[in-house]
């Protein structure tokens, strides 16, 4: 099969068939953990089983509502929204200092209706595109991505494999065979093109099916959780049933994060801008920050936490080198599937978190590897090894930092510490400020020459 210029076997603008397009959707939501955070705040709340479940589904329709929204009408790049892990603290804190079961629901999602309606008017008014070619550069860039994948791996790792729940032996035992039943896949891809459809293009589903039945055949699988799952339902705890609620300081707690999650979503949509050999326009910045709103924005009317541009999916295309656009709608179809498919959604919420960590390391590194590309095709000077170095200092720094510490410290800091992608890419743009070389240094817009994965003309050849 043939490859572009930027090595994909298909690009953002390419048809794949329906089916195809659905599988291939439906592996970039079994590599997404969007479950996580929502199940981790419903943990923090004490919320009852049919909260959590309402609260899951919610997530599940936010994310395939917003996806839909970023890839076809907005941001036009193939782009997955999901949950982030950042306003956690915030939510949880909001809740309980604003009469928890008692009201504090409506307090939280208030002032999230508030924060995406700001973002919105942020992309309405160009405001953001001109910050963003202020402030980013190719090189801060190409140093943020580098940190996303960098500060994504102790997650892959601790999270959902040393730390996960059950025994750690079988842990790196499930995970490890996960991640060689990836690679296998990609080398068959690799070595016989006339299997790389089936082979590479599904690498990720296939191995996440492998390490499924590896886990329940060791009786990691816990099947009850389906079984008692209902088949169709409904998402019931909405904003129609908290209420909404505004209050001033939870409003400006709230504002904070959601610059915050701007910041993320930005390395994302670099990530995905060098893995598809596509810059991004003035229009396309401004159009994104309107859909993040408004992702958010349904999201919180829909009783669940912010959503924000996922990293994860530009690993995905890496290896699969599927960007089709297409195939992110499907995904986003998937998501409001599961938004009311009761069974679907307890079994991939049922997959252990092994299976998800052997691939999700993997993926981690193919982005911070993409960053690095984008950093090795710019003219550089002595500045750039400070802009590239601190940022990945920090970024380490913050995934180590002692928990105490954290706790210290002022609330508004406890948000900044939360995020090591936030950190590392203030750091970077400070950085670039004060010691960059403005002749050097590309706006993001130039960054259309940048082809991390070319292939020569040679490779073509052998491809066909």
């Amino acid at each position: 099969m043939k490859r572009n210029d930027s090595g994909l076997l298909y690009g953002p603008e390419d048809k794949v068939s329906y089916f195809q397009s659905g599988l291939l959707g439906l592996q970039h939501v079994l590599a997404m953990d969007v479950y996580v955070p929502p199940i981790i705040i419903a943990g923090l709340l004490s919320m009852s089983l049919a909260q959590k479940t309402g609260f899951l589904q919610a997530a599940f329709l936010a994310c395939g509502i917003g996806t839909i929204l970023q890839t076809r009408y907005f941001m036009k790049l193939p782009v997955s929204q999901g949950p982030s892990f950042v306003p956690i603290g915030a939510v949880a804190g909001v809740y309980l200092a604003n009469g928890a079961a008692n009201g504090g629901m409506a307090t939280v999602l208030g002032s999230l209706i508030v924060g995406a309606l700001l973002l919105i008017l942020l992309g309405v008014s160009g405001v953001y595109q001109k910050i963003i070619n202020t402030l980013v550069p190719a090189i801060v860039g190409g140093t943020i991505i580098t940190c996303v994948g960098l500060s994504l791996l102790p997650s892959a790792l601790n999270d959902n494999i040393f730390k996960a729940s059950g025994n750690v032996n079988q842990n790196i035992e499930i995970a490890a065979i996960t991640a060689l039943a990836m690679l296998v896949a990609i080398t068959i891809g690799i070595r016989i093109p006339q299997l790389q459809r089936l082979f590479k293009v599904s690498s990720i589903i296939i191995a996440l099916i492998v390490g499924t039945i590896v886990a329940s055949m060791m009786g990691r699988f816990d099947w009850s959780a389906v079984n008692n799952a209902a088949w169709i339902s409904l998402p019931h705890f909405t904003s129609l049933h908290y209420g909404i609620h505004f209050s001033l300081p939870t409003i400006l707690t709230f504002v904070v994060i959601y610059m915050v999650l701007t910041t993320e979503t930005t390395g994302t949509w670099f990530a995905m801008s060098a893995v598809v050999g596509e810059k991004i326009t003035k229009k396309q910045w401004n159009r994104g920050i309107i859909g993040e709103g408004l992702s958010c924005l349904f999201a919180a009317l829909l009783g669940t936490t912010p959503m924000t541009g996922y990293s994860t999916n530009a690993g995905v295309v890496s290896i699969t080198g599927v960007a089709s656009k297409r195939v992110f709608v499907s995904a986003g179809i998937w998501f409001v599937v599961l938004g009311f498919f009761g069974k679907l959604s307890a079994f991939l919420s049922a997959v252990p978190a092994a299976v998800i960590g052997g691939i999700f390391s993997i993926i981690c590194v193919i982005i911070m590897l993409n960053g690095l590309n984008v950093i090795r095709n710019l003219a550089t000077d002595e500045s750039t090894i400070y802009v590239l170095g601190i940022p990945i200092v920090l970024t380490m720094a913050v995934i180590l930092l002692p928990a105490k510490v954290i706790s210290e410290t002022p609330q508004m800091v406890q948000y900044l510490l939360g995020s090591p992608i936030t950190i590392a890419a203030l750091s970077a743009i400070i950085i670039n400020l004060v010691m960059g070389n403005r002749k050097v240094s590309e706006s993001p817009e130039d960054t259309s020459e940048i082809k991390p994965t070319a292939v020569s003309k040679e490779e073509l050849a052998e491809s066909k």
